[in-house]
């Protein structure tokens, strides 16, 4: 049973967590960014906040820097509107799926450019003899 209840917990800090950075927090180093997931730990005292941000390295890095400073307004804020007992400890990390999702997409398609390069070179060399 505990496992439902962390989920649920999650699922609703990652729901307002994301409505409160979109409409609420004013930091301009906090652009472009997307709660990924959310980890409760089974006691409630811990949120693991995986956070997506599109942009070059030094703009993640600023979202993230961002984020950690505004944790205190983001936790406040979180247990006003989940209706918590106790604030869990914000601990946000980059998450670099999207990042290695695209790396995937970019390698399929090189791959996909070159086997279609190969079969036309084969097509000539078999129309030729």
């Amino acid at each position: 049973m505990p496992g439902r209840r962390t989920d649920r917990v999650s699922v609703l800090i990652q729901r307002e967590l994301s409505d409160i950075i979109q409409r609420d927090l004013k930091d301009p180093r906090v652009a472009f960014c997307t709660i990924s997931q959310v980890e409760v730990s089974t006691d409630l005292r811990y949120a693991d906040v995986k956070v997506s941000v599109i942009g070059d390295k030094r703009q993640k890095r600023r979202s993230i820097t961002g984020l950690k400073s505004a944790a205190g307004f983001l936790r406040r804020e979180v247990v006003q509107r989940v209706g918590l007992r106790h604030a869990p400890e914000l601990r946000f990390e980059l998450d670099d799926s999207v990042d290695q999702l695209m790396q995937i997409d970019r390698l399929l398609k090189k791959v996909h450019t070159q086997e279609r390069i190969s079969s036309a070179a084969d097509d000539e060399v078999v129309e030729t003899s």
